[in-house]
């Protein structure tokens, strides 16, 4: 099978009942997040659904930059700046659990000579 019918295979249609306006807040330091506003597919405000706040960071490893993100409950920008901080250490602690649970399970792996 070629790439050409792979890609025929992708449905790239746009949901239309599912549209956000993307803004960006950043401190130019540590913190960005994101507001992303429901529309209607003419672009106007969808007033029947929530807006949704989301918050990014990055990590500095050794590997490079590692990008966080979480859902931060807010009703509106000075709450998402609020729950900023706890959301993001919550995620990084998941992270970090993660990459723990990744390393025990690399670690038990059986090596089979020749294999």
């Amino acid at each position: 099978m070629s790439s050409t019918d792979d890609i025929s295979k992708i449905d790239l249609t746009v949901n239309e009942n599912n549209l956000y306006l993307e803004e960006s807040f950043t401190d130019l330091e540590l913190a960005s997040i994101r507001r992303l506003t429901p529309v209607k597919p003419n672009g106007i405000k969808d007033k029947n659904r929530k807006s949704i706040f989301v918050g990014h960071t990055q990590l500095m490893t050794p590997q490079g930059s590692l990008p966080i993100q979480s859902l931060l409950e807010a009703k509106n920008l000075r709450e998402a700046m609020e729950n900023y901080p706890a959301a993001m250490k919550t995620a990084i602690e998941k992270m970090l659990e993660e990459v723990k649970k990744m390393q025990q399970k690399e670690d038990s792996r059986i090596i089979i000579p020749g294999s």
